[in-house]
């Protein structure tokens, strides 16, 4: 089949300005364009299409989509059953948070009330996921499965009130480096402060605490790309200042 801008966007739910900036950006060029002028879409097109959809649909931007689809290493087959194990996985977590809000309409109707651990099950393995998709790969690689399935599984077991602490502690965290960048020494009182702050909250999912550890994730913080634009996206330098920071109060 064989398709023009508006055809192939009524049929795959998009606007004709989204495959036309897809065009602009050359993401989805057209197969070619006939003697009207107009673009047309062909089998190819639309595969490609479907791909990128499926991208978008699982949170990567459209750069990276464009670099995956070019890559000559890149293979449709093997995307797609990517795209279907991410899916299922995507669709395990959603059910887990309607289970949530069931279980929890259900408690407030008068029926069989929800632990605390019940309550926050959802947004833990949400949590979880994120950190194995974002770092997992590395982490696993410096401390080895079993440490980190500790950890996850410590996580797990958290109460509201710890849960609720871990995440008030993460947010003191961020703020206190804002204040601190370019104003503090990371040796210095405020610094160190950080340093404490950044212990309490790995305590809660660590099973045991070592400085080692400890100065050997703050590295990280500045050696990969990712944890440092975790940090600096809130003020630049924040990722180097608690490395600093975390290096001085493990020595």
């Amino acid at each position: 089949m064989e398709y023009t801008v508006k055809q192939l966007g009524d049929l795959a739910g998009v606007s004709g300005r989204t495959l036309r900036y897809y065009d602009q950006i050359d993401l989805l060029k057209p197969g070619w364009t006939n003697e009207s002028g107009y673009r047309i879409y062909g089998p190819g097109e639309v595969d490609r299409l479907q791909q990128i959809l499926f991208y978008r649909e699982l949170g990567v931007d459209l750069s990276t989509i464009k670099d995956f689809l070019d890559s000559p290493d890149f293979r449709g087959e093997y995307a797609l059953r990517e795209h279907h194990k991410q899916l299922l996985e995507k669709r395990r977590q959603l059910d887990l948070l309607l289970q949530n809000v069931e279980r929890t309409l259900a408690a407030l109707e008068g029926g069989k009330p929800m632990t605390d651990n019940e309550k926050f099950v959802g947004f833990k393995e949400t949590l979880i996921k994120e950190n194995e998709e974002k770092y997992g790969k590395e982490i696993r690689e410096k401390h080895g499965d079993e440490t980190v399935d500790a950890s996850n599984a410590k996580l797990m077991g958290l109460t509201e009130e710890q849960f609720a602490e871990m995440q008030r502690l993460a947010t003191e965290i961020i703020d206190s480096l804002v204040i601190a960048v370019d104003k503090e020494d990371p040796a210095g009182e405020a610094g160190q402060r950080i340093a404490e702050l950044h212990r309490k909250w790995l305590s809660f999912t660590w099973k045991e605490y070592s400085k080692k550890a400890h100065a050997g994730l703050a590295e990280m913080y500045v050696a990969d790309e990712r944890f440092t634009a975790y940090y600096d996206q809130h003020k630049e330098g924040a990722a180097q200042f608690l490395r600093d920071a975390v290096v001085s109060y493990t020595s």
